[in-house]
């Protein structure tokens, strides 16, 4: 009877927690918005006029330009785009993907290219460990379209 009445009292108290929880996750923008300006208040330890300042000015999204990251600003513009074309689920994953990866443009570097092409030719051969990782050396220090000298099988 004793553990009967502990277990009640246990699922009453969850009880009362589970609709404050519910909350928590359902933020609108603005309470979201809050949540972020008061991290970054706390991040920056400000107090009093200044905390108080840096919250009028975060909240009205005031100097958030000079904020941003590269990454950041990158992905806003990404999403700008998205957003001028309309685009939805997939189609708009798929388009803020490639967004994201490309730098001035779609062009990866010949060190890139090169990698991708060596990693491609070791998978198709099979090689592993320190087969892989000699034939890696010996293609990525290779001069394109030259021959590859390798105890793992080069060219």
């Amino acid at each position: 009877m004793f553990a009967t009445r502990n277990v009640l009292v246990m699922l009453s108290t969850l009880a009362l927690y589970l609709p404050a929880a519910a909350a928590d996750q359902q933020l609108t923008a603005q309470q979201e918005r809050m949540k972020s300006c008061n991290a970054q208040a706390s991040g920056k330890q400000l107090k009093g006029d200044d905390r108080q300042a840096f919250m009028s000015r975060c909240l009205k999204g005031e100097g958030e330009e000079e904020q941003l990251t590269a990454q950041q600003e990158k992905m806003k513009t990404c999403n700008a785009q998205a957003s001028k074309q309309e685009l939805k689920g997939d189609e708009r994953r798929q388009f803020m993907s490639r967004c994201l990866r490309k730098d001035a443009g779609d062009d990866r570097t010949a060190q890139q290219d090169k990698m991708i092409t060596c990693n491609r030719e070791a998978s198709d051969k099979h090689l592993n460990g320190d087969q892989r990782r000699a034939y890696m050396s010996d293609c990525l220090r290779a001069e394109k379209g030259g021959p590859r000298t390798s105890a793992a099988g080069g060219r």
